[in-house]
């Protein structure tokens, strides 16, 4: 029977139990935070309005060249039926999400991004911090926990890295591993680097292949991972961990997959809530057994 509250949601009390006790008995020096970005950090909707990822703000606040949006729109409209169909099989999905995306990054090259349009759509109030957000961040800093950020956003290590700086809570346990684009000096995008990070292709970026990363989580083999979709379970694929804690963040109104969140997560947190929960569970397992 699952445990349940206003916002939080438990499928299996005692198996989370078991985990907690493992956690905190192996203490701080053994845990690490993998996360995604968009809608797991960030709140989904803000002032009653879906906000999809950094990127959409870009699109939707009319920058770049007067076309950009209708192009971007029509992409979208193409392939997020295919991101979100249950019944696409994974490997035309994965088909599907690098044409969408390759075909994304080409676009916005061709309408003039530039580093200064993702300075200025990381300080737009439609990209908001979760709730307690700024003591997420805070808590992991003080047990000098390191967080990885793994995100498949269409804007990247840029954006989520100056949108950190700019809410002040970017510090020396935070890495990050996104898409990135290759700058002229003008600071102009001229290409992207490879592999595309999206959504369906998280089991394929693997952490062990990140070696600054690998090194300072190597020995950090309790984790807590927090992500938005389902795909985001493939982010610890590759990485030989003692014990996981899986956190989801189901952000949807109706509850169409709400089924298998509660087979996969062991937390829900439900209707775009705060993170006071993870706050509370962060204490809970770095306290001395």
């Amino acid at each position: 029977m699952a445990k349940q509250s206003k916002n939080i949601l438990i499928p299996n009390p005692k198996r989370l139990a078991k985990l907690k006790s493992a956690f905190a008995q192996a203490g701080a020096k053994k845990i690490h935070v993998l996360a995604d970005f968009d809608k797991t950090l960030t709140k989904a909707f803000v002032n009653g309005k879906k906000i999809p990822s950094l990127i959409s703000v870009l699109r939707d606040e009319k920058y770049l060249t007067p076309n950009y949006a209708e192009k971007a729109y029509a992409l979208y409209h193409k392939y997020h039926q295919m991101e979100n169909n249950p019944r696409l099989s994974m490997a035309k999905k994965k088909r599907a999400m690098h044409d969408w995306w390759t075909a994304h990054f080409k676009l916005l090259i061709k309408s003039g991004l530039n580093k200064k349009d993702i300075a200025s759509a990381v300080k737009s109030k439609n990209i908001q911090l979760r709730t307690s957000g700024a003591k997420f961040f805070k808590l992991l800093k003080y047990h000098k926990i390191p967080l990885v950020i793994m995100s498949a956003s269409g804007l990247g290590n840029e954006s989520i890295d100056l949108y950190l700086k700019k809410i002040k809570n970017h510090s020396g346990n935070i890495q990050i591993i996104s898409n990135s684009f290759i700058w002229d000096q003008n600071g102009r995008a001229i290409g992207f680097n490879k592999p595309i990070i999206h959504s369906a292709n998280k089991d394929e970026v693997e952490i062990k292949n990140f070696s600054k990363i690998m090194e300072t989580i190597k020995h950090k083999k309790n984790v807590l991972l927090l992500g938005d979709q389902l795909s985001d379970l493939d982010m610890i694929t590759g990485f030989k961990y003692d014990h996981l804690i899986k956190i989801g963040f189901y952000n949807y109104k109706q509850k169409n997959n709400l089924a298998q969140f509660k087979k996969k997560y062991d937390i829900i947190i439900l209707g775009d809530s705060s993170l006071d929960y993870v706050n509370r569970l962060l204490k809970e397992i770095t306290a001395n057994p």
